[in-house]
Formats: C-alpha cells, sequence, structure tokens
C-alpha cells in the first residue's frame, strides 16, 4: 500500500480473506490437560514451634525452656509421621537444638553449683588461716 498524496483519504484495509488459525492452546481459565496441581502440604504447627522455642530458649533464656522445644519436636514427628504434614525438618531441628540447649544449661547449672560449693569450702578454710607475730602462715 503506498502513502496517498498530501490530503487526500487513505484507502480502506480489505477485509481478510480467511480466519485467523486456531491457537494450538486452550483458552484461558479452561481446565489443564495435564491434571490439577496438588495443593501444598500443610506444615504441622508443633514443628514451627518447637523450632521457634528451642531457638528462643537459646537466645533468650540461656536454653533452660530448650526441652520443652525438644518435647514439642517429638510430639510433631509423630503427628506428622500419622497425618502425613510437611515440617519433618523443622521438628528434627528444634529436637536438636532443644537437647543441647537444655544439656549445655544444665551443665552450666552444675557447674555453678559445684564452685559455689568448692569456694564455700575452701573460703571456710581460707578464714581460719592468718599469718602469725613470727611470719610463720598458720590455720586453726
Amino acid at each position: 500500500m503506498s502513502t496517498p498524496p498530501w490530503g487526500q483519504e487513505p484507502e480502506p484495509f480489505p477485509p481478510p480473506s480467511t480466519p485467523p488459525p486456531p491457537s494450538p492452546y486452550p483458552p484461558y481459565g479452561a481446565p489443564s490437560p495435564y491434571g490439577s496441581i496438588p495443593p501444598p502440604q500443610q506444615t504441622n504447627g508443633l514443628a514451627i514451634a518447637s523450632l521457634v522455642v528451642s531457638i528462643g530458649s537459646v537466645v533468650l533464656c540461656c536454653g533452660l525452656p530448650g526441652i520443652v522445644g525438644a518435647i514439642l519436636g517429638h510430639v510433631a514427628r509423630k503427628q506428622i509421621r500419622e497425618q502425613g504434614q510437611a515440617g519433618e525438618g523443622m521438628a528434627l531441628g528444634g529436637i536438636i537444638v532443644g537437647w543441647i540447649a537444655f544439656g549445655l544449661s544444665m551443665a552450666l547449672v552444675i557447674f555453678y553449683v559445684v564452685a559455689v560449693v568448692v569456694l564455700g569450702v575452701w573460703g571456710d578454710s581460707v578464714d581460719d588461716c592468718y599469718y602469725d607475730s613470727n611470719g610463720n602462715y598458720v590455720c586453726e
């Protein structure tokens, strides 16, 4: 089609002689020929709680509530096996972090108790010792 001289109307396009070929794809909103996508598995809430409590016990509470996170993790793993839910890794992470945090906090408590007892006994024995007038160190 050539450009018309200035000031004249262009020629209209001729009507299409044949319709366009059909699309090889189904129309928008049509069901998929491969079936529907299954919905994602629901994550077990206790698995999430286990991991949150276990990590929170390390960060905020010196590990003592880690036992709660570990127990929640054990319960969550049982529910996950029975109900086929997602969250196995979170539950296992909560168990591991919870038991390690609780174990370390118990070791720290035992260390403090032993230190207080040892220093208390040692402190009592030190109170009875002194230097006499001759410069000798004497304990009674």
